[in-house]
């Protein structure tokens, strides 16, 4: 293998057959590929583009790299639900349970978050005595007891992924459709649901910027699934602002209960329950025809939430108590608005990026998070506020470290005394099968 020379085709827009990439990711995981050889061909191929044969070929050889789940033993339909990644995103918190308590099983496998976006392990992590670490006997046992089991991702299920993930965040390598949606399906694939629900955010909180680009991601990743004979449904989200109110991990399961239990935020109300409407759509001839809104009325998703915790080693509590027993942060400090406006924008980046500086989140795979700390924000685009009025308030660990973080909060947060801005729409687009 001339790796040189492939490395200099794709550098000038050529293709890569199926076996040249296996050999090169076959080589690099082996140690014969050097890491600055892998960093020179995936930055060509994010500049010049990789086809959809291409992405093809990498899902199957990430696919093919580790052990593969067999659920076939579970009864009743199954849908797994994954995120492309986002800020304050605790949708998968509201879904499962939603799902759940519709007869739907939920056996998802997550990773922990890096960099501005948040882990939904890492927020579990935040409630008492939660195992995140199953066995897969003890993930299957689980979902087939409660409906639910979310758990960290076996090291075993697509490993070469992994490794090429690492290798993507340290060298400006991981806004590439073809590599982000090998990277998702080859994991979900992995992991043996046959219903996969996808939330692909646009927008600068997000992996790729635009509706158009993330449109483009979703049909990729359906195609694939397809290919595996997985139905697929993607929902485009927007992630141009924060979906929920809330920032960090205890905040964020806080924010998950409020909305189980008929409250709270509304924006995140609403994507997970067009995000629970699309897996309940993906198996409508295997359950009872439902509507997700009417399952979350009910109160059974809430009960369904109280099942799962307690089955991954929670508190056998009433969720509105098990949210006043979270991790909380010994420093609150309010940030307000020094002049009347109306907010124009509030920059997702910059808000996650400042929740993992307060120590909500990770910039390295080792660095240890604390579960209290984060942001709450009272302002969305399109609000009005006046001097004096709260723009958010920030939790941490210590006074230098909240007022640190309320110094750089105001910069993330933009007001304008124009005309208010029109707030963008939370669900964008949608792409995959029709209705089961």
């Amino acid at each position: 293998m001339n790796v040189p020379a492939l490395i200099s085709r794709k550098r000038d827009g050529g293709e890569l057959d199926r076996d040249e990439w296996a050999a090169i990711v076959g080589g690099f995981v082996a140690g014969t590929v050097a890491p600055e050889q892998m960093s020179a061909l995936l930055m060509a191929g994010v500049i010049r583009g990789f086809t959809t044969a291409e992405a093809e070929a990498l899902t199957e050889i990430l696919l093919a790299s580790g052990e593969q789940l067999d659920l076939r033993g579970l009864r009743g339909p199954v849908v797994d639900k994954h995120s492309t990644g986002g800020v304050a995103d605790t949708t998968t918190l509201v879904v499962a349970p939603i799902l759940a308590a519709a007869g739907v099983q939920v056996a998802k496998l997550s990773g922990p978050g890096l960099g501005h976006t948040g882990g939904t392990i890492d927020k579990l992590a935040a409630i008492p005595g939660l195992r995140t670490h199953l066995t897969i006997e003890q993930m299957l046992r689980q979902v087939g007891e409660v409906g639910i089991a979310v758990c960290a991702a076996s090291a075993d299920l697509a490993p070469a992924d992994k490794r090429l993930y690492a290798l993507r965040d340290v060298t400006g390598t991981v806004p590439s459709p073809a590599l982000i949606a090998s990277s998702v399906m080859s994991k979900k694939l992995a992991a043996g649901a046959p219903n996969i629900v996808l939330d692909v955010k646009a927008g600068s909180g997000g992996v790729v910027g635009d509706r158009d680009e993330a449109r483009g991601l979703a049909e990729l990743c359906v195609r694939l699934g397809a290919g595996h004979g997985r139905r697929v449904r993607c929902l485009v989200t927007d992630m141009r602002q924060p979906l929920g109110v809330a920032v960090g991990n205890a905040l964020e399961v806080r924010a998950a209960i409020e909305v189980l239990a008929g409250r709270g935020d509304r924006r995140l109300q609403q994507v997970a329950v067009a995000l629970a409407q699309a897996g309940l759509d993906l198996v409508a001839e295997a359950a009872e025809p439902v509507r997700a809104e009417e399952v979350l009325a009910s109160g059974a998703a809430l009960e369904a939430f109280r099942k799962w915790i307690h089955g991954q080693g929670g508190p056998d509590a009433d969720p509105e108590d098990l949210a006043k027993r979270l991790p909380a942060a010994p420093v609150r400090r309010a940030v307000t608005a020094s002049a009347p406006g109306t907010v124009a924008g509030v920059d997702p980046r910059a808000i996650g990026e400042l929740a993992v500086t307060l120590g909500a989140g990770r910039r390295h795979p080792s660095d240890v998070i604390d579960p209290a700390v984060g942001i709450i924000l009272d302002v969305r685009i399109g609000d009005p506020v006046g001097a004096g009025d709260r723009l958010a308030t920030i939790h941490a660990a210590t006074e230098t470290a909240a007022a640190d973080a309320a110094g750089q909060l105001v910069g993330a947060i933009e007001l304008t005394d124009g005309p208010p801005p029109q707030p963008p729409a939370l669900v964008v687009d949608e792409v995959g099968p029709d209705p089961a």
